[in-house]
């Protein structure tokens, strides 16, 4: 069981640390370069949130007080930001592909998309940092 933990653990970690960086690099340069960090963005986003998933079940099933619901705050903002990085960039990617690259709507579609996936990220790791302490 702690070699699973200890496995969990470090895939949540790993996988939302490079989902949230790459967010927060993305949305600071206005979405340039999202073309190809898509994928493996939302390939982490699936591994971050399956792996904290699997956390929860196994180290808070059964309980709600206070850390439960920090955590669960977190994950509803993540599971968001992973909605909107699939639905609107994904579609504004489509229109890259479609119109060609010099589309400036796709672009701050792009760029408005990481920004506010940076904001629900930064949420999720600011409460679930707190729910540690809570």
């Amino acid at each position: 069981m702690q070699l699973a933990l200890v496995i969990a653990i470090s895939v949540h970690i790993l996988a939302a640390t490079f989902w949230a960086g790459s967010t927060f690099a993305l949305a600071r340069m206005a979405g340039k370069g999202g073309e190809q960090i898509l994928v493996p963005q939302l390939v982490a986003a699936v591994f971050a949130i399956g792996a904290g998933a699997y956390l929860w079940h196994t180290l808070h099933r059964g309980s709600f007080g206070t850390p439960e619901q920090l955590l669960a705050a977190g994950a509803v903002a993540a599971i968001v930001a992973l909605a909107i990085q699939a639905v609107a960039i994904g579609g504004a990617l489509r229109r890259l592909r479609r119109l060609g690259s010099d589309d400036t709507s796709a672009r701050s579609r792009i760029a408005a998309a990481q920004r506010g996936a940076a904001f629900l990220l930064a949420i999720a790791a600011v409460t679930m940092a707190a729910a540690r302490y809570a």
